[in-house]
């Protein structure tokens, strides 16, 4: 069992003011697997005055002497990739080959573009007699989730780190063990002291007290829409900068002159991929009504294709949900689904067969979804697909807009210009045009309740800055 009951503040690992632990569960196998501790207000208080302190002088380091520690922290990561990736693997059920060639990389691929950006970036740009001063806004909170960890820290901690920020991480309590080895890693970079520090904790109690604290002067966060409701909120007092990656119900549009089975068998991999727990995942699909019984059959192979088992083993392609608390929501959708109406083509409720412990949910797949029902309306992160018809391409825009969200999108057409006009016309901040993947230099985030602002890349490295005018300088 893997114990860390320290947290990481100014440059030392310390003991919380007021013990108490909480057991790090393995949700493949549902028993306690490590222990850390949880926060208070007096840790974050610790923690910020940390980062407040290290900022007057870390926001005023050179570009050279920033790019040099993050080529420091990306070595430090390379030599500990393959623990990071067993970390994932245990603590929130991905498989082995996706926690090694996906999970646990993703940290490097934030690093590297933070390199890229701050290597390049104006920091000072003259208009007229006026010049534009980019700096660090501050001191930043980061809130992160439990379905992509690693992924989820070091887009904000890199560009963070690149732009001349000082911050406290709070990671989830439920999947908290790489975001030590994170803590480790920029300890052995060199970090100065401050600079980075990491505070273990729930939302109401450690998230609280970083989003309310007047000595934070930026937000970021990632998690459900309800959680974000709450940080704006709670920054709302201090008027500090909100960044929040929220929820997703993406649409996956197939056009009627698309390649069927191509784009419905892509279409379920990525709805599946990390068990369903991605904010992006592509979980409502949309296809021409007259195609509808042809692609819930193809889909219907393709999941029960889908080998649910232990992360561990080698053919496993989807491995549990990440707790008892997030298999439970998706059983009562998915039964939800059931009782409203939907048809249900495969899956369903309980475990797979022989499987008798462990958060493994079956994968599912509903047709002739409405888009007014649950299934169609509330993020179930899990392996559910919901298949709806749709009858022209007007229609089917009109349904993929027609919800909450606008996280992501997803095309498919033989025509790529045909493709990218419905793409333009998508309420979304990303959209995939057939089977496109993820691009690390891109902007991530969402339209709506998917949140506002965005990572990754140039655009995730200027949320961390702010803008000053200078004027009266000489032109030039």
């Amino acid at each position: 069992m893997r114990e860390h009951l320290e947290f990481y503040i100014d440059g030392q690992w310390v003991k919380p003011a007021v013990p108490k632990t909480l057991d790090v569960i393995s949700p493949a196998t549902e028993e306690v697997v490590g222990r850390i501790s949880l926060g208070s207000a007096a840790d974050v208080d610790r923690a910020v005055a940390a980062a407040r302190k290290a900022f007057t002088t870390y926001s005023r380091t050179t570009r050279e002497e920033r790019v040099a520690l993050l080529e420091r922290i990306m070595a430090a990561y390379q030599a500990k990739l393959p623990e990071i990736a067993e970390a994932i693997s245990l603590e929130m059920g991905a498989p082995m080959w996706l926690a090694s060639a996906a999970q646990a990389p993703s940290g490097l691929a934030h690093l590297m573009q933070a390199i890229e950006v701050l290597k390049t970036y104006s920091f000072v740009e003259n208009k007229g007699s006026t010049r534009i001063l980019h700096e660090p806004v501050g001191v930043c909170g980061l809130i992160t989730p439990w379905n992509w960890p690693v992924n989820q820290i070091m887009c904000k901690v890199a560009p963070a780190l690149a732009a001349g920020c000082t911050m406290v991480l709070k990671p989830s309590e439920i999947a908290p063990l790489d975001g030590i080895l994170v803590a480790q890693v920029l300890d052995e970079a060199g970090v100065p002291p401050g600079v980075f520090n990491l505070v273990n904790g729930d939302g109401p109690t450690v998230g609280a007290a970083l989003s309310s604290h007047p000595g934070i002067d930026m937000m970021s966060f990632t998690g459900s829409t309800r959680a974000g409701v709450q940080v704006a909120k709670n920054a709302a007092d201090t008027v500090k900068r909100v960044a929040q990656e929220l929820g997703g119900k993406s649409a996956n549009i197939i056009l009627d002159d698309a390649d069927l089975e191509r784009a419905v068998k892509g279409g379920v991999r990525s709805c599946f991929m990390n068990s369903g727990q991605s904010c992006n995942a592509p979980t409502r699909m949309l296809v021409p009504r007259a195609k509808l019984k042809e692609a819930a059959a193809i889909a219907k192979a393709a999941a029960e294709a889908t080998v649910v088992g232990d992360p561990k083993a080698e053919d496993t392609q989807i491995g549990p949900v990440a707790s008892k608390a997030q298999f439970d929501k998706i059983q009562r959708l998915i039964e939800k689904g059931i009782a409203e109406g939907a048809e249900l083509v495969t899956g369903g409720p309980g475990r797979p067969e022989g499987v008798t412990r462990g958060f493994y949910v079956r994968p599912t797949v509903f047709t002739n979804v409405r888009n007014d029902m649950t299934i169609a309306r509330e993020e179930v992160f899990g392996p559910v697909l919901a298949i709806l018809p749709y009858d022209t391409e007007e229609d089917a825009i009109r349904i993929a807009n027609d919800t909450v969200y606008g996280l992501s999108g997803y095309v498919s057409s033989g025509d790529p210009e045909r493709a990218l006009r419905v793409a333009a016309r998508l309420r979304t901040g990303n959209v995939h045009l057939n089977g496109a993947g993820a691009d690390f230099a891109a902007p991530f985030g969402g339209y709506k309740q998917s949140g506002n602002g965005r990572e990754w890349g140039e655009y995730g490295f200027e949320e961390f800055l702010e803008v000053k005018a200078v004027m009266g300088c000489a032109a030039g």
